[in-house]
């Protein structure tokens, strides 16, 4: 693929009302950058199994401007697959994903660039407020963030999403990783290179809705504390050590209070509540190790992490 000095990655699903507005603003910034990204740049969409004109868009913006490609996927498979396929076909020497929301503002793309002209591989940018999120949402991201650090050996910046600008050696190493369940987060903190920061002030979005709902953030966190971590496995093998040798001293006492004071009946209550916690811990830890079963079962069938269903734009 002949290269470009800068691919915006876009994933997007049921974005119509969003993707022109988006390139309205972008493509000037672009345009006036004190940089050779503004003779040498594109911007690819990744359609994840839209249901609306989203494609459609995508193609009458590739008639308008040959520097918009776009890449459909056959159906839905996740933002982490659709960034994963972009990262795939991005022929940029630096790659910058952000979402077409842009509440990530493409203002910021430049002192990205100029970061990355000055040595660093990786520029994430770090939000310098959430006020756009919900009060319920910022506190279980600054809850997630912090167990994520906590449990992992790979620490995600704290307020950092998937807005970053990533050096082609970076990509390369984040194309070379097979696995299926992916935590793009995860990766990129993995991946390691120098890195930097750059502060910004996100925006309300303008355009469309959210297809992020709670369940999805649930399950997103999820992956990403069991990609990056074997901690809560190992925490079972602690509690339940931790819990023999309760059983161990309680069995002690029994035997002594027995010889010394007679048998005395167990009572009803306490017994319930032993069998009770004990269950609860044991189908908990079965809950935790079947979500590492699952996610080996996914790895070993091998399966593709997307497919694709059409290509806009020269792929040469």
């Amino acid at each position: 693929m002949s290269a470009v000095e800068l691919s915006l990655v876009i994933p997007v699903k049921d974005e119509e009302e969003a993707i022109v507005a988006f390139l309205h603003r972008v493509i000037p910034i672009l345009e006036k950058l004190d940089d050779p990204a503004a003779r040498s740049f594109e911007i690819l969409f990744i359609d994840d199994g839209s249901s609306d004109s989203t494609l459609s868009v995508i193609r009458d913006a590739h008639a308008a401007d040959r520097r918009v490609r776009g890449l459909s996927l056959s159906r839905n498979f996740g933002k982490e697959a659709a960034l994963s396929a972009g990262l795939d076909c991005a022929r940029g020497l630096s790659v910058i994903p952000m979402d077409v929301d842009m509440q990530d503002p493409p203002e910021v793309i430049a002192p990205m660039l100029a970061k990355w002209r000055s040595g660093c591989d990786v520029v994430y940018g770090v939000r310098d407020n959430r006020e756009t999120d919900s009060l319920p949402k910022r506190l279980t991201a600054d809850l997630y963030y912090r167990a994520h650090n906590w449990l992992s050996s790979d620490k995600i910046p704290e307020h950092a999403g998937d807005f970053r600008l990533l050096d082609r050696r970076v990509v390369e190493v984040i194309k070379s990783m097979p696995e299926r369940n992916r935590f793009m987060k995860g990766l990129f903190a993995w991946a390691g290179f120098k890195s930097a920061a750059v502060l910004y002030h996100r925006e309300e979005r303008t355009v469309g809705t959210t297809k992020f709902n709670y369940w999805k953030l649930w399950t997103l966190a999820v992956d990403g504390i069991t990609s990056a971590s074997t901690v809560p496995l190992r925490v079972w093998s602690y509690l339940g050590g931790a819990v023999a040798l309760f059983a161990l001293g309680y069995a002690i006492f029994i035997v002594v209070r027995t010889l010394t004071s007679g048998i005395e009946v167990p009572g009803y209550a306490s017994m319930m509540v032993a069998v009770l916690f004990l269950g609860g811990l044991q189908l908990l830890s079965l809950g935790v190790l079947g979500e590492y079963v699952g996610r080996i079962l996914t790895e070993v069938k091998h399966r593709p992490l997307y497919v694709v269903r059409e290509t806009i734009g020269n792929q040469d």
